[in-house]
């Protein structure tokens, strides 16, 4: 498995495999070909079918635009062999004569592939030794460590100052989002929730309070990530707002050191990379689940963490923030990240709780176990329709009425 910095990657919305990926993909190709006097860019699958709403072409005109007149082409009926984001790039020289051309993979969470394994150009060396759940909470309960001493181990001290850095670009997307208002970009004119939440909130009793705040601080992160605003992944763009708002709340109401919130972050991303390496986070490969299931399986480990859950529980908590996710499809309406997007990450990050505190109550012994659940995820993935994974061709996409 790579280093957490893959997970928790600091950028601007909306879409890590749809802005983010393609964006450093043009930036690869334009530093290859300074010299070429017009690109053609052809986008595949998902990619094609969402890019505009997701500003794809955007991210890429703004790139290679600077050196020369850039050409979009959409096939959204094709979708190459490796995986549903393809993109090919062709460089011509001023006789129209092609210089070279490139096929790359936005795999998801801004992460790019060529698809060819150990040749790949953007193949890592393994961080970790371990790629199980299983073998690590193993490694744990043997050495009476806890999740993030694993991580600690794997990555080193350095790790450290990488996720103070995500934290508090976590903290201040919070912040932004709730001191912001109006409407969010595109065709929806869906204004902003996160404000009048929190106002609404603090007038609630305790009890309601609390889930009130968790709302909007989720809602805040996505809606800044909705207008391009810089937020981090976790482990997606689409699902940037579960993390940060359990990780701020409990940060606000529990009174949480920045070390342990750390800690937290790195057990949050451990959980968020095994899912990465054994099966998928891309919505157009796996639908929702691997985004907004992922970040609830994250953030219900790391709470779990805080509130002092062995690595049974911890391993639990994650389990059901997963596994209450399954089969969730990916159906942006107008291919934007807002409907139904922002929503779920609120919702994601109650049932994070939710899932804390129930994995706490048990002894942690349970019966299906978190990598089962990545594996079922995979393959539930693979099985659901290609009209429900990011193309906005099914579901909600399709019968919203515009």
């Amino acid at each position: 498995m790579e280093s957490l910095r893959e997970i928790f990657r600091i950028g601007k919305g909306p879409s890590s495999s749809h802005t983010m990926g393609p964006q450093r993909a043009a930036i690869i190709f334009a530093e290859r070909h300074p010299e070429a006097a017009r690109f053609e860019v052809t986008l595949y699958g998902s990619l094609a079918a969402t890019g505009e709403g997701h500003m794809t072409d955007k991210a890429i005109i703004d790139v290679l635009k600077q050196l020369a007149p850039v050409e979009i082409i959409r096939e959204p009926e094709v979708f190459l062999p490796y995986h549903p984001n393809g993109i090919l790039f062709r460089a011509y020289n001023s006789s129209q004569d092609l210089l070279d051309e490139w096929t790359v993979y936005s795999v998801g969470g801004g992460a790019l592939s060529e698809g060819k394994g150990k040749d790949d150009y953007f193949h890592k060396e393994s961080v970790y030794d371990m790629h199980t759940l299983r073998e690590i909470q193993t490694w744990c309960e043997h050495h009476g460590r806890g999740y993030w001493e694993y991580v600690k181990q794997c990555e080193g001290e350095e790790l450290w100052d990488y996720l103070r850095e995500v934290w508090k670009t976590m903290q201040a997307a919070v912040e932004r989002g709730l001191d912001s208002e109006g409407a969010l970009p595109g065709p929806l004119n869906l204004a902003r929730k996160a404000p009048n939440y929190f106002i609404k909130a603090r007038g609630y009793k305790p009890s309601l309070q609390s889930r009130g705040m968790v709302y909007s601080y989720a809602l805040a992160v996505s809606e800044e990530n909705a207008s391009g605003g810089t937020i981090v992944t976790a482990p997606t763009c689409g699902a940037c707002g579960v993390v940060p708002a359990v990780l701020y709340h409990l940060s606000k109401g529990h009174e949480f050191s920045e070390t342990k919130i750390l800690h937290a972050l790195a057990t949050a991303g451990l959980f968020g990379n095994i899912v990465k390496h054994n099966a998928s986070i891309s919505g157009a490969e796996v639908g929702c689940q691997g985004e907004v299931g992922v970040a609830c399986a994250m953030a219900s480990a790391a709470s779990c963490q805080l509130f002092g859950g062995s690595p049974s529980q911890i391993e639990y908590a994650a389990e059901m923030g997963l596994e209450h996710h399954l089969g969730m499809t990916c159906d942006p309406v107008c291919g934007l990240v807002q409907i139904p997007c922002i929503e779920r990450n609120a919702f994601a990050a109650c049932r994070a709780l939710d899932a804390q505190l129930y994995a706490s109550f048990s002894d942690g012994s349970h019966r299906v176990s978190f990598d089962h659940v990545v594996e079922v995820m995979k393959q539930t993935g693979h099985d659901i329709p290609s009209l429900y994974k990011e193309t906005s061709a099914g579901g909600l996409a399709k019968h919203y009425p515009m």
